[in-house]
This record gives C-alpha cells, sequence and structure tokens, in this order.
C-alpha cells in the first residue's frame, strides 16, 4: 500500500513541479519575481502539501514559528531530503536557496530556480564564487528576501553527521541579518535516494537566531551543536512515536 500511495504522490507532485517549471521559464522574463513566489509558495506547494497528507498520510508540523514571522533572515536548515528544497519555501513566504550551481544545467527545472531568484554556486570555485554568492545574497536581503542555505551541502540520514560548509560563516560576517537555525526529522519519512514516502510527522523547527560578534570557529561550531543538538531529540520523538522508523535509524548510523 505504502508503494501504491507513493506512486500516485510521485506521478502528481511531479507532474506539478514540471508544470510550474515550464510556466515560471515561459513567463520569467516578463512577471516581477514576487508573482513566481505567490505562484509557487500561495499556490502550487500548497496544493503539493495537501497531497503529501492525503495520499501518503504524511503531514507536516511547524515548531518555532515565532523566528520566520515578520522576519528577513538567513536560515541555515539540516538536509535530510529533498522534501526540505520543495516545502520550506511555502512556510517562510518570500525567500529563495543556495544552490549547487550544476542544477542551473538541467532543463525547465534548473532554469525555473534561476527565474525564482535562488543563489547559483559554484563549489569549486574557490573565494570568488563566495564573492559572488554573498553578491546575489545582498542584493536579495536588499529587497525583504530571506535566504535557505543549507550548511552540509549534501543530504544526510537521520542520526548521520558531516562537516558543515563554511558558507553560512561567510554569510554570518558579512551580512547584517539573523541566521535562524533549522532542525528537521524528513529523513524518517522521505528517505534519501528513496522512491517511498512513508506515514507520519515531519517537523521543521526553527530555533532561536544565532548570537552575533562570533568568530568564524565559534559561529560553525555553536550552529553545528544546536542543530544536531535539536535534530537528536526530534529523533528521539520520532523514534518514540513511530518504532518502525528504528531500524532504519539504526542502519543510517
Amino acid at each position: 500500500m505504502i508503494f501504491v500511495r507513493s506512486l500516485i504522490f510521485n506521478i502528481l507532485a511531479y507532474s506539478i513541479i514540471l508544470f510550474g517549471c515550464i510556466v515560471t521559464c515561459l513567463v520569467g522574463f516578463f512577471v516581477p519575481k514576487k508573482w513566481i513566489w505567490a505562484w509557487w509558495n500561495d499556490g502550487l506547494l500548497v496544493i503539493s502539501r495537501k497531497l503529501l497528507k492525503f495520499i501518503c498520510g504524511l503531514e507536516i508540523e511547524i515548531r518555532g514559528k515565532e523566528h520566520i514571522e515578520n522576519r528577513v533572515a538567513i536560515y541555515a536548515s539540516k538536509h535530510q531530503s529533498a522534501m526540505e528544497t520543495y516545502y520550506l519555501t511555502s512556510y517562510i513566504k518570500k525567500a529563495t536557496y543556495i544552490f549547487k550551481k550544476e542544477l542551473t544545467h538541467i532543463p525547465f527545472f534548473g532554469w525555473a530556480i534561476w527565474f525564482y531568484g535562488s543563489v547559483p554556486v559554484n563549489r569549486k570555485g574557490g573565494s570568488a564564487a563566495m564573492k559572488e554568492m554573498l553578491s546575489h545574497a545582498k542584493r536579495l536581503l536588499k529587497i525583504g528576501c530571506s535566504i535557505i542555505i543549507f550548511p552540509e551541502g549534501t543530504r544526510t540520514k537521520p542520526g548521520a553527521k558531516t562537516e558543515y560548509k563554511s558558507g553560512v560563516a561567510f554569510l554570518y560576517q558579512n551580512t547584517d541579518v539573523d541566521i535562524i537555525p533549522v532542525a528537521i526529522n524528513s529523513g524518517f519519512f522521505w528517505r534519501k535516494n528513496s522512491f517511498l514516502r512513508y506515514p507520519g510527522k515531519i517537523i521543521f523547527e526553527f530555533l532561536e537566531p544565532m548570537p552575533k560578534g562570533l568568530d568564524k570557529k565559534e559561529f560553525m561550531v555553536c550552529l553545528q551543536k544546536r542543530i544536531e543538538d535539536k535534530c537528536a531529540e526530534l529523533n528521539a520523538e520520532t523514534l518514540k512515536n513511530y518504532p518502525e522508523a528504528k531500524k532504519f535509524f539504526e542502519n543510517s548510523l
């Protein structure tokens, strides 16, 4: 039954994404970014979320809402699945992503995220790429657009850890907006490289802003500890409520 539900959802959800990407590419040169944001965040992604709950029995809970209301910020999120790359901006209404530049080469999808205003980064570009990323980021922050970045740079399974990349620290040191850590448990239900969508509750928890004035090393240690400690709490809560996920969690360590 999970396979059938996942199949139906994936067909519908990815059809919505493809349709949205094609329309975005057709109108991207002619309409303002705010129209494209509304088209995705208040339209297509809301429909997709409803399908996810109705078909797969997978709902989303938002905690720490006070940290996403009336705020322009940089959100540093744990990254466990493709799920957060689709749905985070439907809660942080005026926001976009920092993403690897290679994705812009994907027909329609890559072009659409460029029209959406996402910030491309050449991960092999060194300091020049970092400066280019900062320039894009400052331009977006200035017009009131928040930014979402995944400090790990790749998806990790629940309980697994990887070294955080320094791009988020570069933004912390060179912008004056808050850095909001984000903890998640999405990898239990929307697993990395898996076709299946398991029923349950995905939690996005927005934490208190990072303190100001830290040096690079202090910031990175503090950010990683905050995110990983909260993710550990979410993991424990998830395993208590969904004990069938225990085997997957143990295999990911």
